[in-house]
């Protein structure tokens, strides 16, 4: 049926596209010779459309594509649904539809290819017919008929490429002439994990909604024992954002053809995509203390604005770090109809030599080598992972896939990560595709110490961790403002045996395994324990203590020990020495000793990097013996959050004023103080404040917002000034409908 349709479609068609007023003359012309055929001409009823209507209302209910701003400009607007599913047309004809006697077919291009065919599912012909019909991928069936209006519905296939299309319309009479419509409203076309025979499908509808439809959330920084919730505005449904995500698939992916239909091969081109190191993609990563020419990473609130600013000038945008473009990449997943969630990992292992060994190198003072380390431990690394089947890898890896864009290693010549099946981690499988090996070892990967003394001497072996990498890994829950513990999702419980055989069995599995070393333990008379117990407030002093425990209940032993606290920024570089004491003690048999350092907020407020992160290390040599010890740990102080007033109940389409206010928590005032504020219908985002703030004392800011819509909102806001910065809030509440407007009295 539908190759016979086709031929007639390609032989009869007369192409032009028709108003209400369009005269049967409009046709072709024939040439001189053949003017007795005109009058028959005339007089054949040929069918012709007069009008589509969209159905946006019902469509965007039905597809949960209602909020896309296509879907509601004011002129102009165009069809977003999902594939696998039905969407509905009004059309208008000349006169009333006669099934018996009339052939209609939908022919749907994908309208950035440069030759559509039907090999490459870029060209579909779909006819129309009384009853679906299983057999075919794409469907096009009579619902309905009142006098010249009929209504259809439109089923594209489950495995559709992903894109926007176009239609046109073919009308001919059984054995008589041909017409086209040309519709000029575009349809885009998304992955449907609603739609049970589409490779996202999704059947947990917390996640399904969390994952898809939220467009605000949480990313999760700071370190596992500080966690720090942020806000980020996905506003995957806004201006140009879906566009901007097909652009960046096609055109910086470089995924064309049938290609796009296939989630893994499109998450994995975005997680290349997104990043600008390779291909001038959408983001511009800087790790240094410079971003002049640009955004701060920390200043950035939401999607939106980046991939707007991208869209427009097809240049990446300045700047981003792991956060940014995992906050970036579910935006356009989630614009696309992929699931996808944000996820951190706590203590994340960045193992360059693919050992599945992070190896810390340090001088005889503890103090880390930073030219001999490639490896490092960020305290948090953000990326994302999308839920999909894996039909390359088999239905026992269905599931969330960890991708990442942050540009850390090349894989395949570019940098990109994933999708790799977190089940496959999790078994040790580092074979899989894609990057398992890497992410293997970013959540399990066994921490060595070792003291470098000179190229021609021999290297110590200080100590090895094998529970520090991984620590916590989390991602916001489904509905709720809180997070999401899915480390056992990743890896087995630390001090499990199933940890420790999964670890040999992806070393067993790996190409670069070397001889591996581990502590002797013969000496065990003395057990060392770092711990920092304060919760402690940035522009406050904070402590840390180094406690030894002699179980030998004959012998005292003495002990050198050096305390070190150097910032450090969240990738694990350290930065300057804020303080190092040294000791010489004495632990007493049967007895435990502990020593104490600290550091004032006027010894390292001028010394802090990023995050306000500090790594804390102990080295320890015991005389008399050839045991030497050393550990490490990292913390940050915590910062203010910025606080809301809402003066009066938000009320749709009226004006609300909003007092946003921070308290200086350091001993010294703030100056230069700024609030960039995101909130629904408001315009100006910057709020200066006039003077400096005193210590104890509020920075303060007052604005009026008229949200456009009823129901759940965000305000988000960052604030920086020149002795704090990165410091984020956000406030979620209810926007009341306007009964007036809405027809209520």
């Amino acid at each position: 049926m539908g190759i016979r349709d086709c031929a007639w479609f390609s032989c009869f068609r007369a192409k032009f596209t028709p108003n209400e007023d369009t005269p049967l003359q409009t046709l072709p012309k024939p040439k001189e010779a053949d003017k007795a055929d005109v009058q028959e001409l005339k007089e054949v009823d040929i069918l012709i459309i007069r009008q589509i209507d969209p159905c946006l209302k019902f469509n965007g209910d039905a597809h949960h594509t209602s909020k896309y701003e296509l879907m509601n400009r004011p002129i102009n607007p165009e069809l977003v649904v999902r594939r696998g599913q039905p969407f509905y047309l009004e059309l208008t004809l000349s006169r009333p539809y006669n099934h018996e006697k009339d052939a209609i077919s939908f022919i749907f291009t994908v309208t950035d290819e440069d030759s559509p065919s039907f090999g490459q599912n870029t060209l579909v012909a779909v006819p129309l017919l009384k009853q679906f019909n299983r057999h075919d991928p794409w469907n096009a069936t009579l619902d309905s008929t009142d006098g010249n209006n009929i209504k259809v519905h439109i089923t594209p296939a489950s495995d559709c490429i992903v894109a926007k299309w176009h239609m046109e319309v073919d009308t001919k009479i059984i054995d008589g002439d041909a017409y086209s419509y040309s519709w000029e409203t575009g349809i885009y076309i998304l992955f449907n994990p609603w739609c049970k025979t589409d490779q996202v499908f999704l059947k947990d509808e917390e996640w399904r909604n969390e994952s898809v439809l939220e467009d605000v959330g949480l990313i999760y920084r700071g370190t596992f024992n500080r966690i720090r919730p942020c806000i980020w505005k996905y506003q995957q449904f806004e201006k140009h954002v879906l566009e901007c995500s097909l652009y960046l698939v096609k055109h910086i992916g470089k995924i064309r053809g049938n290609f796009r239909s296939d989630p893994v091969l499109v998450s994995r081109a975005l997680s290349a995509a997104v990043n600008s190191v390779d291909d001038n993609g959408a983001v511009m990563g800087n790790w240094s203390e410079d971003f002049s020419g640009g955004t701060p990473p920390t200043k950035w609130i939401g999607s939106m604005e980046i991939l707007q600013k991208f869209y427009k000038k097809k240049k990446p945008v300045k700047y981003g770090q792991c956060w940014v473009f995992s906050g970036v990449l579910t935006t356009i997943c989630r614009a696309l109809g992929i699931p996808c969630r944000t996820v951190t990992n706590y203590k994340s292992a960045h193992d360059t030599q693919n050992s599945l060994t992070v190896d810390y190198f340090m001088d005889e003072n503890g103090k880390i080598l930073d030219e001999l380390n490639s490896d490092s431990i960020w305290n948090f690394h953000v990326w994302n992972e999308v839920w999909m089947q894996r039909p390359d890898l088999g239905r026992t890896y269905t599931g969330w896939q960890a991708i990442d864009a942050t540009p850390q290693e090349q894989s395949d010549d570019m940098y990109r990560v994933g999708p790799s099946s977190a089940i496959a981690v999790k078994l040790g499988e580092v074979k899989r595709p894609y990057d398992t090996g890497f992410l293997f070892a970013e959540v399990n990967a066994d921490k060595v110490y070792w003291r470098y003394t000179g190229p021609n001497h021999p290297l110590k072996l200080l100590g090895k961790d094998i529970h520090s990498i991984g620590k916590l890994i989390i991602t916001k829950t489904p509905g709720k403002w809180e997070f999401d513990d899915i480390t056992t999702t990743y890896k087995h419980p630390e001090q499990a045996t199933e940890e420790r055989t999964t670890m040999f069995k992806a070393l067993r599995q790996s190409e670069n395994l070397f001889a591996r070393y581990y502590l002797n333990d013969d000496f065990n008379d003395i057990i060392f324990n770092l711990e920092i117990r304060d919760d402690s407030k940035i522009g406050q002093p904070f402590s840390a203590y180094f406690v030894m425990t002699n179980v030998n209940k004959n012998k005292d032993y003495t002990v050198m020990v050096t305390l070190r606290i150097d910032a450090i920024a969240y990738t694990g570089k350290v930065g300057e020495n804020i303080k190092q004491d040294r000791f010489k003690v004495q632990v007493k048999a049967d007895k435990s000793l502990e020593l104490k350092t600290s550091a004032s907020y006027h010894e390292y407020s001028k010394k802090l990097m990023d995050q306000a992160s500090f790594n804390v290390s102990c080295l320890a040599a015991v005389e008399d013996t050839e045991f030497e010890y050393y550990t490490q740990d990292e913390f940050r102080v915590r910062k203010p959050d910025i606080k809301f007033i809402l003066l009066g109940q938000p009320k749709q389409n009226q004006e609300t004023a909003v007092d946003v206010f921070l308290e200086n928590p350091l001993p010294v005032p703030l100056k230069k103080c700024e609030f960039t504020i995101d909130a629904p219908g408001l315009s100006k985002k910057s709020l200066k404040v006039k003077n400096s703030v005193a210590p104890g004392q509020r920075a303060l800011a007052k604005f009026r917002f008229t949200p456009p819509n009823a129901g759940s909102q965000t305000i988000a806001a960052k604030f920086v000034s020149s002795e704090l910065e990165d410091v984020d809030g956000f406030l979620n509440f209810v926007v009341e409908p306007n009964k007036i407007e809405n027809g209520q009295s």
